[in-house]
């Protein structure tokens, strides 16, 4: 799959070459994480470094109604040999005209509204060796045809290749006491990431609502683990992947400094059927404390029917957090919440995420990741030695 994205890229830059001219930029980087609890697995470090490269190559023609956008990535890291990955998360050609658009090749999509979950948001696979918050996505081979109008906007896919998930190795942090073997994948369909998948999304305002509705039919980007083999020598967890059909729906209402969010899905084909929803707000007090600060308070309830499932973590859970936003001409934000099961409270999650710029070409984040739990079948039971900070560097050129 690799050969074929590099072919793809090679000829479509060199066709585009010749008609117009190409924009370079991007991003490089390192980064470190540092553990700040002894690892509970065996040939895990405390301290882990990297180094990334993304640069973007961007071209159109043809008044600029034609354009062609490569985005390839990759991480070099010294510990986990899983982290150290190369992807192609653009390689799209988009065209446009009146009423509609296609665009063909590799590309990212988001859906949803919230800001702890995103249930609705399922077109790309989760890049989960980047970061635990599962906000990076793997790139998606699609065909996508848009139209929009007094309608709204409805988007159509043809999703022709499944990615599957990415996991920390052996020697990586956050993981279960066994590595997922994410080369031994098990599907559902014969076809296995040969399946086709297909997605439709239909979003409008109405008055003062952003209104999202969505549907996808094919293999599960979320998968379950399958118990391993204890007799085996070296025992794993293997992914499985199933066919599924999901509904979504996403809401965004504004409302002067309040926004309204949520998102519900309803999923069937796994091992079981189930709803989930992420309901909340965030009210913005601008020039707070008569200063040139911004504080928002984000306040989101997330509900899952799963029981026993390793990725649905807010089954009954409550978040609460903070945005505070600068306003300097660095743009310097700090996001810091903290994920309370109500069931249990000795099981909760906490985060920061804070970034600004140095100069033109240099910014800072810093992210920090902070787990609890006392009961062994939660998630965060296996991750609960694995609270860290990770510093970036991030150079734009």
């Amino acid at each position: 799959m690799r050969a074929l994205y590099l072919c793809m890229a090679g000829a479509a830059l060199a066709s585009s070459s010749a008609v117009a001219e190409m924009d370079i930029s991007g991003m490089a980087g390192v980064d470190t994480r540092y553990f700040f609890q002894d690892a509970a697995y065996p040939g895990q470090e405390r301290v882990q470094l990297s180094a990334f490269l993304e640069p973007e190559v961007y071209t159109e023609w043809n008044d600029g109604l034609d354009s062609l956008l490569f985005k390839p990535f990759a991480r070099v890291d010294n510990v986990d040999s899983e982290r150290s990955h190369f992807d192609i998360r653009e390689l799209q050609w988009l065209h446009l005209a009146d009423t509609w658009e296609t665009r063909v090749g590799i590309g990212k999509v988001f859906w949803g509204q919230t800001e702890s979950l995103h249930l609705v948001d399922i077109i790309n696979q989760t890049d989960m060796v980047e970061g635990v918050d599962g906000e990076d996505k793997l790139g998606q081979p699609m065909v996508n045809f848009r139209t929009f109008g007094d309608f709204g906007t409805v988007s159509a896919f043809v999703l022709p290749y499944f990615r599957e998930r990415t996991f920390a190795g052996q020697d990586g942090r956050m993981r279960p006491p066994l590595p997922i073997d994410a080369d031994g994948a098990v599907y559902e369909s014969d076809d296995e990431e040969q399946h086709i998948d297909y997605a439709l999304r239909w979003q409008k305002s109405i008055g003062t609502w952003e209104v999202g509705l969505s549907w996808f039919d094919g293999t599960s980007r979320e998968p379950e683990l399958v118990a391993p083999d204890l007799t085996s020598e070296n025992p794993v967890v293997l992914p499985y992947y199933a066919q599924i059909n999901q509904l979504g729906v996403d809401l965004l209402k504004v409302q002067g400094a309040w926004l309204l969010k949520f998102e519900g899905i309803y999923r069937t084909g796994q091992s079981e059927d189930f709803g989930a929803f992420v309901a909340g707000f965030e009210r913005t007090s601008v020039g707070v404390f008569d200063t040139q600060y911004d504080l928002g308070v984000l306040v989101e309830y997330q509900y899952d029917e799963r029981e026993n499932n390793y990725f649905a973590t807010g089954q009954n859970d409550l978040m609460a957090g903070l945005r505070w936003v600068l306003n300097d001409i660095d743009g310097t934000e700090v996001l810091a919440g903290i994920i309370q099961d109500l069931d249990d409270t000795s099981t909760y999650s906490a985060f920061i995420e804070a970034s600004s710029r140095m100069t033109d070409n240099w910014r800072w984040r810093l992210d920090g990741y902070f787990f609890s739990s006392d009961d062994i079948d939660d998630t965060y039971y296996f991750i609960r030695r694995d609270d860290h900070i990770q510093f970036t560097l991030e150079y734009f050129f």
